[in-house]
């Protein structure tokens, strides 16, 4: 699998984990993201050496997954089931076997994180994209905005606490994993209304993930 491509199953891997880990057990009545029985990080974990695994994390994770929350239903996720990317019979099966083991470390446990202003995913994109993506010359023109850079762009157009009411909206024609429209929020001090678009579905499909992670109900779309 190229390098650039294997960036999409580790980032759909920290999502599941992180999901799982915050709401897997959650008691709120409306969590952000409903995890179907059967559907978690470790029921992903639990197929480790199955020779069907790859299907079944299509099937028995990523579906459910998509059929319970309305959100996710246009995102593209990576197919656990692709033979030119992740190799034939237990070539796939050592390969997803030796990601999830990564994941399921006792150190990598988000239970008690909260993500509030902190961009997990975008953060973890960026570094992908610059190591894997840069590397094998595919980046395919992507920029990750740095978080420093958003938060200046969004003191420049006036968004700050004072300024910004309920019904504030922010657009970003060119979203990418949605890390400038959550620093606008962040400076915004309230909850404002995120808009996005990206052509990219791959991408379009990590913003909503991202806003998911931040407790956004809107997202990203794309176009």
């Amino acid at each position: 699998m190229d390098a650039s491509q294997y960036k999409d199953y580790v980032l759909f891997m920290l999502f599941i984990k992180y999901v799982s880990d915050k709401y897997g057990d959650s008691d709120d009545l409306e969590p952000p993201i409903v995890i179907p029985k059967g559907a978690s990080f470790n029921d992903m974990a639990a197929l480790t050496g199955n020779p069907n695994i790859g299907d079944l994390i299509n099937t028995q994770v990523i579906q459910p997954l998509v059929d319970a929350n309305e959100m996710l239903a246009r995102t593209d996720f990576p197919d656990f089931n692709d033979p030119n990317k992740l190799g034939e019979g237990n070539d796939r099966v050592d390969r997803l076997g030796r990601l999830i083991a990564i994941f399921s470390s006792p150190d990598l446990n988000f239970a008690k994180n909260r993500a509030d202003h902190d961009d997990i995913l975008g953060d973890a994109y960026e570094y992908l994209m610059r190591h894997f993506a840069t590397e094998s010359g595919k980046s395919k023109g992507q920029f990750y905005t740095p978080s420093e850079v958003s938060r200046i762009i969004a003191k420049v157009i006036g968004i700050s606490p004072k300024n910004t009411v309920a019904g504030t909206t922010a657009y970003d024609p060119t979203c990418g994993s949605g890390s400038l429209l959550l620093k606008v929020a962040a400076e915004a001090g309230k909850r404002i209304t995120l808009e996005g678009q990206e052509k990219d579905v791959t991408t379009a499909g990590l913003a909503r993930m991202n806003m998911i992670l931040h407790d956004f109900s809107g997202g990203a779309s794309a176009s």
